[in-house]
């Protein structure tokens, strides 16, 4: 029990730290601010990402929740979300020229996309209910 507590902090944990940097460097950006450029803002988010992810799949081991079964449907949907949210990631943050205002619609799907996410993870009930 007390391993299922350590990793489910440690994945809220990494989130909270996501979802913040993600803010920060779309700020950045939209100011033209030269921290976006700065080296860390590249290096921290990959090794925070990867504890995400990391900590994603061992909740998912040591709970036996499991994607694209009847019990795991709700996990099925926060994978797409996750898998969306990442698009739009690339849209908000990716060096390809866009405009603001795509870059801006991009942002405010994908903090919607993440409150699904969170909806998701907190009640485990899914939305769609397919599988």
């Amino acid at each position: 029990m007390a391993t299922y507590f350590a990793l489910k902090h440690l994945h809220i944990l990494t989130v909270i730290i996501s979802v913040s940097l993600f803010v920060l460097r779309y700020w950045w950006q939209y100011r033209e601010s030269p921290m976006s450029g700065r080296r860390w803002v590249r290096i921290v988010p990959h090794i925070n990402d990867t504890l995400l992810l990391g900590s994603g799949v061992a909740l998912v081991m040591v709970t036996h929740f499991y994607p694209f079964t009847p019990q795991g449907t709700w996990l099925t949907e926060k994978l797409f979300g996750v898998i969306i949210y990442i698009a739009l990631g690339f849209i908000v943050l990716g060096r390809r020229p866009r405009s603001q205002q795509l870059r801006w619609i991009a942002f405010l799907l994908a903090l919607v996309v993440l409150y699904i996410i969170v909806k998701l993870a907190t009640t485990k009930i899914p939305l769609l209910g397919f599988v």
